[in-house]
Formats: C-alpha cells, structure tokens, sequence
C-alpha cells in the first residue's frame, strides 16, 4: 500500500516554492508571519478553490476535520478564519500577482508546440475583458457604475493550450482598449480582438511592434478601396481589399495601409468585417482566426463556474485580487499538471477528481491515469468545449 504524500501535497510540489519566497521578499510588510506564513495562506486559498468552499468559516471547518493532516498537507500555521481573513486584507495582493504570472511563464514554455487548428509560424492571443459584478454596499471602493460596482478581468489567451499569457485585475471603469497600453507586444505574433478595441494609434503600436492584429470592424470606418483580391464566395468570403482610412483622426493615428476582409458566417448569420496588418495569410486563414476569438468566452465562462471567482471571502481590494490571483494560479497549475504528467483528461474533470482525493495517498500519476478521456457529443453542434 502506498505510504507517501497526499494528493493536496503532490500537487503542490509543481509549484515552484522560491519563486513565491522571491514575491514575498520583493512586497515585504508588516503583517506577522511567524504563525501563519504567506505560503500557508496561499495552500489554505489554493484547498478553498480546489474543493469550492463557499467562506472562510467553510475552509476553516474543512481543515479543523482534518487537523492531523494540515503538517502533511505543508501548512505549518494554525488554521483560523480571523487568521486567513486578514492575511488577505493585508498582505500584498502583488505577491500573488507575480507569482501566478511566473506560473504562466511555466505554463507557456510547457504548451509551446501546442497545435490550435491553425499553421503559423508564431504564437496566436485573443484579447477580451470580462466584468465580475459586484455588490456597492459590500465592495463600496468597486465603483462601476452610479448604483452597481464591478472588477474587470483582461485577459490575452494563448491558443496555444488555452492559458491565459496576461491577466489584468481594474476596477469597472477601465475600457477594453486600454489593456493594450499594458499588454507586453511579442514580435511576429498574432492578437485577435472585438471590436472593443479599435484604437487606431493603439493598433498602429502593434504595427511598428513588428506584430500583427485581426480586428472587427466598426460599421461607422471611413476609408476608401485602394486594391482588390479575388475571392471565393461558395467559402463565405465577401470581399479582400486593401484599404487607406479617410478619416480625420484616423489617418495621422494610421498612416499605412490596411487589409479588410468581409466573412458571411451562414452558421450564425453573421456578417463579420475584418480589419488587420496581415498581408500574407490567406483571407479565409483570416476570417478562421477571428472565430476563434471565441475561446477566450469559454476561458472566461469555464473560470467563473468552475473556481471561486464570483463568491468572494472578503470585501477589500486587497482580498479580493489576493482571492482571484490565487485562482488563476491554481487553474495554471492544475493545467502544468496535465501537460507534465500527460493526462487527456480535460481539465474540469481532473479538478472533479481533485476535490474529491486531496487528502487520499495514491500516487498523482497513477490516479490520472485511471481517468478515462471525456469526447464530446458529436450530434451536439451547438455544445462548445474549450478543454479536450
């Protein structure tokens, strides 16, 4: 019989411990740590998300019940909700921040050769924001709008493996458009967005990056036609034109010019107008790319129902991103899980399992490869999967 570590404590050893002691140095404060340390914080959020406790008094009841395993488990510190509750209003949500964006680093170089139905030569995003609601009489500081209050989630999908490259927390009144100031441009690649984000200087910023962008169109662009490529209708292509933008602002904020590409989408019944920088992708490659712009709703659906991401443990800014970071690096985590130890199973399976053997002493490999891979429902069109 198997006498080694639990489920919970095999899984957190893919989590690379000195780059978290690395976050705590560089955000050092005051708040004690000698009884409950910052790694006992994040493994107690990190059990909340895996096995979807509802409060802190849920999480400390949970552990209570299991006190006799909490050392072997790799929390050190005594479990108390007053404990937790403000450790996550005053420890330094950028701790977690880093770490989970370090996680995603991993992540990245672990799904590189990843196909996503698409040949190119570099890395595919799509950019979106989503808004997490959120009541003003609890959050006061959440301000969105005169009588709601909200956070917004902006986040760059890699297709690659469906992992989040970039994650940004703002409040509600941060437009879409202005991800793009923050968002680090990588040479060569491809960023696919609504458009929410036609920002014609903003764009043009992609442009001179050296990478390249697929845009929806707004149906109130002024330009005027400079060239023409056949096309093949029976594909659902319209029109592949070159274009020059007419308009006031537009023309100083982009000089060049564009590529507009129109896609009859009959499953839908959706007209799409294109805009992008991309000259050497076929028009159809162009129009298949922007479809998968819908990946980043199933991202941002799968997160909200699968982790602790609408319910939250505290009402301050600070714990509320704490609570959010720590989620984001659990799913990657749970996704480096996958990859490392080859699993086809998808990814809310694996956290079903998850929640029910943490505290079980099979081996991770063995128990992953007794699951069997979940297919989707080939007469079900209209059923989306983002995870196979």
């Amino acid at each position: 019989m198997y006498q080694g570590k639990l489920v919970f404590a095999q899984l957190m050893e893919h989590l690379p411990m000195h780059t978290l002691r690395r976050c705590v140095a560089r955000y050092a404060g005051r708040y004690p740590t000698l009884t409950f340390s910052h790694l006992d914080q994040f493994l107690c959020m990190a059990f909340a998300q895996l096995t979807y406790r509802e409060s802190l008094r849920d999480i400390e009841t949970c552990l209570r019940a299991q006190s006799t395993k909490l050392y072997h488990l790799g929390i050190r510190g005594s479990v108390a909700r007053s404990t937790l509750a403000d450790a996550n209003e005053r420890r330094d949500c950028r701790i977690y921040r880093d770490f989970a964006r370090a996680l995603i680093a991993k992540a990245q170089c672990l799904y590189a050769g990843e196909p996503f139905g698409l040949d190119l030569q570099h890395a595919a995003y799509v950019l979106d924001t989503t808004t997490i609601e959120l009541s003003l009489s609890m959050f006061p500081w959440a301000h969105y709008q005169p009588n709601k209050g909200a956070i917004r989630l902006h986040a760059a999908l890699d297709l690659r493996g469906n992992i989040p490259s970039f994650v940004h927390v703002s409040d509600g009144k941060m437009g879409d458009v202005e991800m793009l100031d923050l968002l680090p441009i990588d040479p060569g690649s491809l960023y696919i967005m609504d458009r929410g984000f036609i920002d014609t200087a903003r764009l043009y910023a992609i442009h001179l990056a050296g990478a390249f962008f697929v845009v929806r169109s707004t149906r109130n662009l002024r330009y005027r036609r400079l060239d023409s490529h056949p096309v093949d209708k029976s594909t659902g292509l319209r029109c592949d034109q070159v274009i020059a933008l007419t308009g006031k602002r537009t023309i100083p904020q982009y000089p060049e010019s564009l590529r507009r590409v129109k896609f009859y989408d009959a499953a839908n019944d959706l007209q799409l107008v294109l805009l992008s920088n991309q000259r050497t992708l076929p028009a159809l490659s162009i129009a298949q790319c922007y479809r998968l712009r819908w990946q980043i709703e199933l991202f941002f659906k799968w997160i909200k129902q699968h982790l602790r991401m609408k319910a939250f443990f505290g009402t301050s800014e600070n714990a509320v991103k704490t609570q959010i970071w720590i989620a984001i690096s659990v799913y990657v985590l749970v996704a480096i899980i996958k990859k490392r130890l080859r699993c086809e199973a998808s990814l809310y399976t694996l956290l079903q399992l998850l929640s029910l053997t943490l505290f079980e002493k099979t081996p991770l490999h063995e128990l992953l490869r007794a699951i069997k891979p979940t297919h989707d429902n080939p007469t079900d069109d209209k059923q989306l999967n983002l995870f196979n």
